[in-house]
């Protein structure tokens, strides 16, 4: 079946780096986009970035220029490096995967990500 697993998060200061990993298995990883995703404490989880299947990327406008999303096919791996963090990056992110193969472009509700990962702790302090 598939699965995602998160590694990688932890206690940093601002100005910090911490790099995420998500390993996945169960399905034909290449073919499908993925994305990472973060909550914090009280609020809706939110989209952090997106990597399509041919290496296209999109971030949300709070982590553009710090944060860096790619992929490893041949790993079956996704990667978020983190720099410049700050004390409002602290959430728990997961890496997440759509219902459908191929092509993601625009807007996606959350209900169409149909797997996540169990989530990995970020903490930035001031």
């Amino acid at each position: 079946q598939v699965q995602l697993v998160e590694s990688g998060g932890g206690s940093v200061q601002a100005g910090g780096s911490l790099r995420l990993s998500c390993a996945a298995s169960g399905y034909t990883y290449s073919i499908y986009c993925m994305d990472w995703f973060r909550q914090a404490p009280g609020k809706e989880r939110e989209g952090v970035a997106r990597i399509s299947t041919d290496g296209r990327t999109t971030y949300a406008a709070s982590v553009v220029g710090r944060f860096t999303i790619s992929r490893d096919n041949a790993k079956n791996t996704l990667a978020l490096q983190m720099n410049s963090l700050k004390p409002e990056d602290t959430a728990i992110y997961y890496c997440a995967r759509i219902r459908w193969s191929g092509s993601c472009t625009g807007a996606i509700e959350k209900g169409d990500y149909l797997y996540w990962g169990q989530g990995t702790q970020v903490t930035v302090s001031s």
